[in-house]
């Protein structure tokens, strides 16, 4: 899914920087400017993954999973400075001095190609989150995913998609009323666009960088797990904190019953953690 993005957006950068030289469209410019951005994320994503897949060492004993979420947070800070800033900044200044666009059918016919790459790999980013979506509704599997490179490169293409069609609309709107201002206004709302996107981002990923925990489903499913064993009392405290999409540290407080012989104690403690370990189902239920 991240190299189909990472190939698309490249391709596209390159196309719509073309066309913004040629005709001299802000709007243009700030999607040339988002998909090279697009770009540069999908490579810290990949980059990202490949850091949370080393394995656990002296220096990192719960393994390098966060990595991910930095480099996620990172994409999100990067959509902001450079694709928000940029695109509203430019935009002004179009607005300031308003030009003419020229040749605007170049525009278009890069928008058209665009508008096709990027709903493929919009296509490709939806289909692989909505098989792990379940029936929740999209919000609520969007806040409880805990494997960011699938909903950041969603929301991405989201963005990028918006944002062709805003510039479309801002290019027509300039062409057809002979209002030069409407190519900024529509760099404007692209980098109004980003900034959110960028917002939503760093919410979500900072939530999982500072050590959220599993979803009470889990919780829960865990303590029933834990309680139900011979000898066990009761469960006095119950720790998570997720170091990855998949990988959970689970720290458990247990009363046992006086009468149990530390060997048959050491023998459940053993026994519930393979059981807590092969549930792999670490986000909520359908």
């Amino acid at each position: 899914m991240i190299y189909a993005a990472l190939a698309g957006n490249m391709l596209i950068a390159i196309s719509k920087f073309g066309a913004a030289w040629f005709t001299g469209s802000s709007a243009m410019l700030s999607e040339a400017i988002h998909s090279l951005v697009d770009t540069g994320n999908q490579g810290l994503l990949l980059h990202g993954m490949r850091q949370a897949a080393k394995p656990a060492n002296s220096e990192h004993p719960f393994g390098h999973g966060l990595q991910l979420y930095f480099w996620t947070f990172i994409v999100a800070i990067l959509i902001f400075g450079l694709g928000a800033g940029v695109a509203m900044l430019e935009g002004i200044q179009k607005i300031l001095k308003p030009h003419p666009l020229e040749s605007p059918w170049v525009n278009y016919s890069v928008l058209a190609l665009s508008l096709m790459f990027e709903g493929i790999t919009w296509l490709v980013a939806l289909r692989a989150f909505a098989a792990g979506k379940g029936g929740r509704r999209w919000l609520d599997a969007i806040r409880s995913s805990k494997d960011p490179t699938v909903f950041t490169v969603l929301f991405e293409d989201t963005a990028a998609l918006l944002g062709l069609l805003i510039a479309a609309a801002g290019i027509a709107a300039g062409q057809m009323f002979n209002l030069p201002i409407a190519d900024g206004m529509a760099s404007v709302a692209i980098g109004l666009l980003l900034a959110v996107t960028a917002a939503f981002l760093a919410y979500e990923s900072q939530s999982l960088l500072t050590g959220e925990g599993v979803h009470p489903e889990i919780r829960a499913s865990m303590r029933r797990l834990a309680e139900a064993e011979p000898g066990v009392l009761r469960m006095n405290e119950l720790l998570t904190m997720h170091f990855g999409p998949r990988d959970v540290l689970v720290a458990l407080s247990l009363d046992f019953e006086n009468a149990q012989p530390a060997s048959s104690v050491e023998s459940t403690v053993s026994r519930l953690e393979r059981r807590i370990r092969a549930c792999r189902q670490l986000e909520p239920a359908e």
